[in-house]
């Protein structure tokens, strides 16, 4: 059997507008770059020693018609002048051999720096909960931020985050997106 564990990782992110629901994630996932993939979403594992990629070089490597793992955020409305947003969050422990979180967050009302830095802590507090960082949940980011940092066991967060506002007819799709490349 082929070995499924991810080698790379990118992120991605876009937004489309349509009359029609689907064209309208069709264009998002266009956006994104990822439209000629089938893809299958998971769940939130960053796979240990996986290299993140940058959007560039991932989506040279994507062929069309493949079956493409990927953690996705979605967000859609038809309602005019509605802001939305779609954010994947990511921790990365120090120890390369250790697996991360990747995480999905999608709201109405929420600007992008609110939705990516929900989605970072998201991320970051699934890792921390499993190395035993011991920190306080109801903590702003920042606090948990520094803590995490200090604790020397997660090396890294980041956040891939889509915000858009419906236009006055039609529907509005965001999506975000981690991407695995084997």
């Amino acid at each position: 059997m082929r070995d499924l564990l991810p080698k790379k990782i990118f992120f991605t992110k876009g937004a489309g507008s349509h009359k029609e629901e689907l064209h309208s994630f069709e264009l998002a996932l266009r956006d994104a770059g990822i439209e000629k993939c089938n893809l299958v979403q998971v769940s939130s594992i960053f796979p240990p020693n996986c290299k993140l990629i940058s959007r560039s070089k991932g989506l040279a490597l994507l062929k069309p018609g493949e079956i493409t793992f990927c953690v996705m955020s979605r967000c859609c409305s038809n309602e005019p002048r509605r802001l939305l947003v779609a954010s994947a969050g990511c921790a990365v422990p120090a120890d390369k051999n250790a697996y991360g979180y990747i995480s999905e967050h999608h709201a109405f009302g929420q600007t992008q720096q609110q939705a990516g830095d929900y989605a970072e802590d998201l991320a970051a507090s699934m890792l921390a909960s499993t190395l035993g960082i011991d920190f306080n949940i109801d903590e702003s980011w920042d606090e948990k931020e520094e803590i995490f940092k200090i604790s020397g066991k997660i090396v890294r967060t980041t956040n891939i985050t889509q915000s858009a506002i419906v236009k006055n007819s039609g529907y509005t799709t965001v999506v975000a997106a981690a991407v695995f490349i084997f």
